[in-house]
């Protein structure tokens, strides 16, 4: 009698919420006649070797994730989605002394547009930028490991971003 009770007030609550037009965010395409998209690898114009390859693995990643878009190889009716980033910079944000850095930020610079069959630019953004901060560390090794978090952090917040945007600027 208790699991139906249970059940009731479950059912009961759904739909209440459903009624009062609440839906769970994200989801449906990009744009209503982007369906199937393909992603070209970020052109990298910072000093950070593998920064192109993030940058477009964690869009992909979103894409997927949070849209009902399909990813797709390059065809010639395909959409397109291309991106630069631009620049990847550090800055110091504390010290322990005059000498030792205890602390550094992150910034990244990224391009990005969504292109259709034709070339004629769908969406497009300019100088997004995206800022994250990591310890540094004596031990080398430690301390390429925490940048390489910062930028794999910086990746994942500029895709949640232009993945928003897409959704919501069409």
């Amino acid at each position: 009698m208790k699991k139906l009770t249970l059940w009731i007030v479950v059912l009961a609550a759904a739909v209440t919420a459903a009624g009062c037009g609440y839906k769970l965010s994200g989801g449906g395409y990009i744009a209503e006649t982007v369906t199937r998209v393909a992603v070209d690898v970020f052109e990298n114009n910072s000093s950070e070797s593998r920064a192109g390859i993030t940058f477009t693995n964690e869009l992909i990643r979103e894409i997927t994730a949070k849209s009902d878009t399909q990813i797709v190889d390059q065809g010639k009716s395909t959409r397109l989605i291309t991106g630069t980033v631009k620049s990847i910079t550090f800055s110091t944000l504390s010290r322990s002394s005059t000498e030792d850095v205890t602390e550094r930020r992150v910034t990244a610079v990224v391009d990005v547009k969504l292109t259709g069959p034709d070339g004629e630019i769908l969406w497009s953004v300019k100088d997004f930028s995206a800022k994250e901060s990591y310890t540094t560390s004596d031990d080398t090794v430690d301390d390429e490991a925490n940048k390489s978090d910062a930028i794999d952090t910086i990746a994942e917040r500029v895709a949640e971003q232009l993945v928003s945007r897409m959704l919501s600027n069409f």
